[in-house]
């Protein structure tokens, strides 16, 4: 069996080229890139977690840059594959108020094109979480086949299953998302859902609690709610912890803010912490990230979340 990392992620990285201007106006683009489960592997790995990434990359200049960057960065890539084709990528403009405008270059992508032959279930097997998401779940029919089998591998080796629901309209329909939601949670032991848009719009629940209930009668074990400027509630069967978020001074950027959240979170819970410790965790890493641009260059590193986590007031729900 391979020497795999704690945490395995499936996920689609593009190219980012990020613009201080609105992108009609705009004449100058930072190169950087991200990925919704790649921004949190980033996360978990500069806390001190080790991770995996499982994706298709192309053969171009790109994916050269981003295979130096996850490798200086310390994220394994045993099992990222390259194959013909091209990078997909996005433009982000970051407004004054912290809000972003994006514009997407992403169909036909070597990351669109992945298959359940991607997969290395010996690698799966070693890890103790496979995180999933939504968002490649949407990419492509092949990468929603891709996302069930991993889920499906994972549960049959005993590796625990993280799903970030990530709801993105723009993609598709909240019913596909919901269909495809409900063909993955019998395989699920943590989910991570936003709150109050997404969760209306996947499930029709608007109270936290609720969320939770819900998600724990499908069979999960963790449930962890983000509730952008109102924290972040976590539940399992024994009881729910509501937390406050951290306000920086300036909110400079919230690209990346729930998945620094998620990678906290599952950080501390394979330190053997509960739900209320995962809660503080994520809290503290989201709360510091959005104080900083960049969805990954703006994270926090390890010293700084320790030392917020004190502040993070975590009570019963």
């Amino acid at each position: 069996m391979p020497n795999s990392p704690k945490i395995v992620a499936l996920g689609e990285c593009m190219i980012e080229l990020l613009s201080d201007e609105p992108l009609d106006i705009a004449s100058t683009f930072r190169k950087s890139y991200a990925g919704d489960t790649l921004n949190m592997l980033h996360m978990a790995t500069k806390l001190g977690t080790s991770c995996g990434y499982v994706t298709r990359l192309a053969t171009d200049p790109f994916a050269d840059y981003l295979m130096a960057e996850w490798r200086r960065t310390g994220i394994d890539t045993t099992a990222v594959r390259r194959v013909p084709g091209f990078t997909g990528m996005h433009f982000i403009s970051l407004l004054p108020d912290g809000d972003r405008e994006f514009l997407f270059y992403r169909k036909g992508s070597a990351a669109s094109t992945m298959t359940p032959d991607d997969l290395d279930h010996e690698y799966i097997a070693g890890a103790k979480v496979l995180h999933i998401s939504g968002i490649l779940q949407a990419v492509s029919p092949t990468c929603r086949e891709t996302v069930l089998h991993a889920a499906q591998s994972a549960k049959r080796q005993g590796v625990l299953v993280s799903y970030d629901t990530n709801l993105r309209a723009n993609m598709w329909s909240a019913a596909e998302a919901r269909e495809a939601m409900d063909e993955i949670l019998p395989f699920v032991d943590y989910v991570f859902p936003s709150h109050p848009e997404e969760t209306d719009a996947l499930i029709g629940e608007l109270d936290p609690r609720g969320v939770i209930d819900f998600f724990l009668n499908q069979g999960a074990s963790t449930v962890a709610v983000s509730q952008g400027e109102n924290g972040a509630t976590a539940g399992t069967p024994a009881g729910a912890f509501q937390a406050d978020p951290i306000t920086p001074r300036r909110v400079a950027d919230t690209a990346g803010a729930g998945d620094a959240f998620v990678g906290g979170f599952l950080h501390s819970l394979l330190q053997g912490n509960g739900a209320d410790e995962g809660l503080r965790w994520g809290i503290a890493c989201a709360g510091l990230k959005v104080a900083a641009r960049g969805a990954i260059a703006g994270q926090p590193t390890r010293a700084d979340v320790e030392q917020f986590l004190d502040t993070v007031e975590v009570r019963s729900a």
